[in-house]
């Protein structure tokens, strides 16, 4: 990833909130010189190993599965935005607003309890907010069905780099503008800016 240095966020807790905030990610891999990417959902434990573990899973029948045991690349897409330069007090260009995380790390498959809890996890995570959230209560021939079609895997993090490209080139005039102008088309890139 191209940072320069007035990118870079090293903010633990804004990479943890978008890690979180945005949880579905790509998972990226090389297999005979070629990329090779799994558009996924991922749960990010921030207090497991040094740097952190996403867990994940995957269906079995995708090839993915065979590059575990190599680095592997995850790359969480957060807020981002339109920049027009009539924001701008002084001249500019159109660009975009953005935030993004990469982290990298060597996969490997967990156990079915292991993928079953992680399911779980998830599921009540994201029905959370449900006027009548789903339960994962399935029948034994059902559960065995769907658990022999996906396989659970852990991505022990050893490596975390972020980019919030947020107008940190303007003038604190032309943040000021551009946030102001954000609020309303893209207020989550807003509110980051003004928080930076």
């Amino acid at each position: 990833m191209y940072l320069p240095e007035q990118f870079e966020e090293t903010d633990p807790g804004r990479i943890n909130s978008l890690l979180t905030g945005h949880p579905f990610g790509m998972l990226v891999s090389i297999a005979d010189g070629e990329p090779f990417v799994s558009h996924i959902p991922f749960l990010f434990e921030q207090e497991s190993g040094k740097k952190g573990r996403l867990l994940g899973h995957l269906a079995r029948a995708n090839p993915q599965l065979q590059h575990f045991g190599k680095e592997l690349l995850a790359v969480f897409q957060g807020p981002h935005a339109y920049v027009s330069p009539s924001w701008y007090g002084s001249p500019g260009v159109p660009t975009w607003n953005y935030a993004v995380v990469h982290v990298k790390g060597k996969a490997r498959l967990i156990g079915e309890e292991a993928l079953e809890a992680l399911l779980e996890r998830m599921t009540s995570m994201h029905e959370s907010g449900m006027e009548n959230p789903w339960q994962p209560v399935l029948e034994e021939e059902r559960r065995k069905k769907l658990f022999g079609m996906i396989s659970g895997f852990e991505i022990e993090i050893t490596e975390i780099r972020a980019k919030f490209k947020l107008s940190q080139n303007r003038s604190i005039e032309d943040r000021r503008r551009v946030a102001e102008a954000l609020s309303v088309r893209a207020p989550e890139v807003s509110r980051l800016m003004i928080a930076d």
